[in-house]
Parts: C-alpha cells; sequence; structure tokens
C-alpha cells in the first residue's frame, strides 16, 4: 500500500505528479511498460511483447534496406504487401492509441493538481498524436501510394532487359482543347544499361517520317515499308491511327495506340522497347507543382504562346517570355519552356524537352518524394499511364540510383545529330546511320552524343524555320542590327510588328539550356 507508483493516493502531490509523466513516456519509450509496473500485467506483457516484436521487424527493415533497399520497395509497391503494411500500421495505432488511454486511467488524473490536469491532458494529446497519429497518417499516405500505382502501372509480369538494357519509351500527349485527339509531341526513349545504370536518351521529331516496324509488330501488316503515306504520316500521328482505325490489332493491350508507338519506334532504332510512359501535357504542369518547381539555366528567350488566328496557322503575340538565365520554373512555365516552338524549330523544343527531363530527375531526389508525396501520388495518377509492372518498380529504384550519378547521353534522330534542316532527313531517314549511331551510343559510355556523324561540326541551325510566325518564314537572315536591348518588351514589339525575321534570328538556338 505505500508503493506510491501502484498506489499513488498516500504519495504526496509532487510525487503524483511525476508518476503521473514517468508513465506517459514509459508508454511512449517502451508501450507495454507503465501497465507492467503500475497497472495490468498481463496486458502489459501482452504489449511488451508487441513492442519487441515490433523493434525486431525495424531492425530487420533497416538490414534489409542497407543489404537489398529495393526488396522493401517491392513489399511497399506489391498490392498485398501494402495492403498488409497499411493494416498493420492501422493496428498498431489503434493499440497504442488504447495504451495511452489506459494509462491515462492508470495515473487516476482525479489525485493530481488542479493545475496540472490540463497540462496532463495536453501532454496525452500531443503523444497520440506524434505516435498514433503518425502512424495513422502513414497508413494513409501509403493507400494513396497504393492507390496511384494501381491506376498508373500495370499488374502483369516483370520483363528482362533486352541486350543488357532496359529501353523506356516517354511520350508526352496532349489531348485538350482544340485538338482532335491525342497525338504524343514529345517522344523520347530513356534506355538503361542495367548493370552499370548507363543512360541514353534518344529523342525522335514528332514530325520523323517513314517509322519502320519489327517483323514481329502486327503494324506491319498495314504498313509493310513502315509508315509512309506521305505528309499525314508523321510519327505523332500514328498513335491516333491506331487508336480509331487499328486497335483490333493489339486485342490484349490497354492502349492500342501507345503499343504501336513502342513497335515504331523499336523498328526505328533498332532496339526492343519493354515499355512505356504516356504523360499527359496537360496535367504535366501538376507533376512540376507537385516538386514544388524545377530549376533550369535558360539560353535564350523563349515565348509563351497566344491563342491561334482563326483561319491561319499563326498565333497572336505571345502572352509572356521567359526569359534566359537561372529561371525557378512552376508547372505552367515548365511546361510552356517544353513545349514552346514559335519563333524557333522542333529541335529546339526537344533540346528544352530534354533539360526539362533531366531537371525533374536531378531534383525529385528523397526528400522532396518523402515531403510532397501525396502531392506526387496524386499529380501522377492524374497525369501518367503506363505499362510498367507494379512489381517490377523496386529493381528499377536500385537501377535509378546507379543511374543518378552518372552523365546522361543524348541523340536525337534529327538535326544537329543527323544532317541538317534543308537534309530532310527526318522525312527521308537514313535507319541503318540510325542503328549504328543507336549501338554506338551504348558502348561509349560517359562521351556526349551531339558530334555530327559524318565527324564534322554540329549543323549551323540559324536557317531552319521555326513557329507559328516564323513558319512564315524559311531563312533567318545572317546578320540582324540588335540597338534595343534584348528584353521582353522589345521582343514583344517585335512580334506584335510581326517581324518574323529577327525574332528568328534573336531566338536562334533558344533550345540550348543546362540544369545548375
Amino acid at each position: 500500500m505505500v508503493d506510491p507508483v501502484r498506489n499513488p493516493q498516500s504519495a504526496p502531490a509532487p510525487v503524483r505528479t511525476k508518476r503521473a509523466f514517468l508513465l506517459l513516456l514509459l508508454t511512449l519509450v517502451i508501450p507495454g511498460s507503465a501497465q507492467l509496473v503500475a497497472g495490468d500485467r498481463r496486458l502489459g506483457r501482452k504489449a511488451l511483447r508487441v513492442t519487441f516484436v515490433l523493434w525486431a521487424v525495424v531492425l530487420l527493415a533497416i538490414v534489409v534496406a542497407l543489404v537489398d533497399g529495393p526488396a522493401l520497395v517491392s513489399i511497399a509497391t506489391n498490392p498485398w504487401g501494402s495492403l498488409l503494411l497499411m493494416a498493420a500500421m492501422v493496428a498498431l495505432a489503434l493499440f497504442w492509441a488504447f495504451l495511452f488511454l489506459n494509462t491515462l486511467r492508470l495515473i487516476r488524473p482525479r489525485l493530481l493538481a488542479p493545475g496540472m490536469r490540463p497540462i496532463l491532458g495536453v501532454s496525452l494529446a500531443a503523444l497520440m498524436l506524434a505516435t498514433s497519429g503518425s502512424l495513422g497518417y502513414g497508413a494513409y499516405l501509403l493507400n494513396v501510394g497504393r492507390n496511384a500505382l494501381g491506376s498508373i502501372f500495370a499488374s502483369g509480369p516483370a520483363f528482362a532487359p533486352a541486350d543488357g538494357r532496359y529501353n523506356f519509351l516517354l511520350m508526352g500527349g496532349d489531348a485538350g482543347a482544340g485538338r482532335i485527339g491525342l497525338r504524343p509531341d514529345s517522344i523520347s526513349v530513356l534506355s538503361v544499361d542495367a548493370k552499370t545504370g548507363h543512360t541514353v536518351t534518344f529523342s525522335i521529331p514528332r514530325n520523323f517520317q517513314n517509322a519502320q516496324f519489327p517483323d514481329d509488330s502486327p503494324m506491319k501488316q498495314v504498313y509493310p515499308q513502315g509508315f509512309n503515306c506521305g505528309d499525314e504520316c508523321i510519327i505523332n500521328a500514328l498513335y491516333m491511327d491506331v487508336t480509331n482505325n487499328h486497335a483490333d490489332l493489339y486485342p490484349d493491350a490497354k492502349d492500342p495506340g501507345a503499343e504501336a508507338m513502342k513497335d515504331a519506334v523499336s523498328g526505328t532504332l533498332g532496339i526492343d522497347i519493354q515499355a512505356y510512359a504516356l504523360v499527359d501535357m496537360g496535367g504535366f504542369e501538376k507533376l512540376i507543382d507537385a516538386m514544388g518547381g524545377i530549376t533550369i539555366k535558360a539560353g535564350n528567350w523563349v515565348p509563351i504562346s497566344n491563342r491561334s488566328i482563326p483561319g491561319t496557322n499563326l498565333h497572336y503575340p505571345p502572352k509572356d517570355w521567359i526569359a534566359p538565365g537561372v529561371q525557378k520554373l512552376d508547372g505552367y512555365h515548365a511546361l510552356w519552356y517544353g513545349r514552346s516552338r514559335e519563333f524557333a524549330t522542333d529541335y529546339d523544343r526537344i533540346q528544352r524537352q530534354q533539360c526539362v527531363q533531366k531537371a525533374m530527375i536531378k531534383q525529385l531526389d528523397p526528400g522532396t518524394v518523402l515531403t510532397r508525396f501525396q502531392a506526387l501520388a496524386e499529380a501522377g495518377e492524374q497525369v501518367v499511364e503506363s505499362d510498367i509492372p507494379a512489381g517490377q518498380l523496386g529493381s528499377f529504384v536500385s537501377l535509378a540510383a546507379k543511374a543518378k550519378g552518372q552523365e546522361v547521353d543524348r541523340l536525337t534522330i534529327g538535326p544537329p545529330d543527323f544532317g541538317t534542316a534543308a537534309d530532310n532527313f527526318v522525312t527521308y531517314p537514313d535507319f541503318d546511320r540510325i542503328h549504328q549511331r543507336v549501338q554506338a551510343m551504348f558502348t561509349s559510355a560517359g562521351k556526349t552524343g551531339t558530334e555530327s556523324p559524318s565527324g564534322a561540326a554540329p549543323e549551323d541551325r540559324s536557317g531552319l524555320a521555326g513557329g507559328a510566325f516564323s513558319r512564315a518564314s524559311a531563312v533567318r537572315p545572317a546578320m540582324v542590327r540588335q540597338e534595343p536591348p534584348i528584353t521582353k518588351e522589345y521582343l514583344q514589339q517585335l512580334a506584335e510588328a510581326g517581324d518574323v525575321d529577327t525574332l528568328g534570328a534573336l531566338l536562334a538556338d533558344n533550345g540550348k539550356c543546362s540544369v545548375p
């Protein structure tokens, strides 16, 4: 009866106060220990067994993370594994909350001084929020991620690397207002060495013609000589052509248009494209905003295009401009930085898209993922479609870690890496040259892929035609008098005056950019 821990009624007020907060601390640090020393010993022993098992599981997880981190990712991304983990977190949250409430009963607040009772209540609420609340919120985030993964990724079997590499087709399309269906205006391939993580990015211009199909592709029946029906058969038109007219050739595909694009890019590059990811450009800005924006170093001014002038292929003067130099771009400006081709060329746009991709890869670090997980998952669920198996994400996380510290080599299947605009390479491509250069990129880890195939310097693109106004002019003048400083106001005056030639010269090579 004189033991103040189990019988506090006989203890002085200061002792009862110390006892109350000691029991709370024990429940926080070693759940079940407060019940063992001051309450139901049977309940305390059961709770301690749960606590020790949990500690063992956490220790095992740490060891697995150090030895084979992707294994944990595989468990968390597996539908059943994530469901089991989520249920365990909810059960632990409820059990811990029950132990805190039981500890409150053991404390007997009526025995405390009146001034200590609200302090005890606030402390209890804060501890429950930090423990059970955190577990519950973690289970909620896990459920958000689980739903997003189920929505974005496929449930099929894992696939093996092709010739030692994983090849992913990345497409950016816009099915927004004023567009008939979806046309992927951004087409690139991310090829990663399965052992070393050496990464090569291949960019294919949207107006590339005569795309080839592998012999085992069903599209070979429709276009035996390639996608070669003339100007209408640029590669970004294939998606809608198959979706509308040949979907029956891919009866088991979730997205027949995307499967046909995989075949076309496989035949064009001479490699096996194993998976794709299609990003809706209209929702792309949500993904960038969820990241907190991206930082790039722009090499020249980039216009944000206005709406089209009815009855023409021209646009009204730009709504705004993205200035050169280091820029922190939100989703809206990052989208326009990657898609604008007014007063420039498709090849400038491809360079900027590559820059945006590199910035996203570099800046989407674990800290960003953890602090913005819910926003990223919800944005990804809205804008991304893929046939990458969810069960293989763990191995790809490991592969991404290998690739992160390496230089990414790049090759554009068109100018400046293949000829000039005057050569019409994208209209009449030489597939033997393409296949040779692609294979050469795989054996030249760490070297850039921007040298001319003939060994000459990359082309001078100052004469290429560009966007809405500049497409009306075939040639940019070699010399331009630049008496006024190049400012947003000056460029806007030129656009309003329709001075396409001067704008084309001033904005030449606005695809140049880097990631700081």
